[in-house]
């Protein structure tokens, strides 16, 4: 695997989580902004989107709260489908999916 990019130097945690079966050839994040943290991830290409949201929400979150109440982002767009591959919704090395509640919630 080549050098990490930048972005998974920014606020991330120490360590990182690997998701998928293979080799990893890409890197990317998943931030979650209702606890202000997020993980690296190293994966390969073909890892389903679902995997990685699942392996993310497992790591960051409380066990109350479960990935299906979730959605995950790129680019600012919610992915609809979380069956297909990273590279299919457009991962690329560096990418950042943010997971978080579809609609905002109240503070309390």
């Amino acid at each position: 695997m080549t050098a990490r990019p930048f972005v998974s130097a920014l606020r991330a945690r120490p360590g990182v989580l690997r998701v998928g079966n293979g080799e990893p050839t890409m890197t990317i994040r998943v931030e979650i902004p209702d606890v202000w943290d997020l993980v690296v991830v190293e994966t390969t290409p073909q890892t389903a989107v679902s995997a990685v949201k699942r392996a993310a929400v497992h790591e960051l979150l409380p066990a109350k709260i479960t990935p299906d109440e979730l959605v995950l982002k790129l680019r600012g767009f919610e992915i609809l489908n979380e069956d297909v591959s990273l590279a299919e919704v457009g991962a690329i090395d560096g990418s950042t999916f943010l997971a978080t509640h579809r609609r905002r919630r109240p503070v309390r």
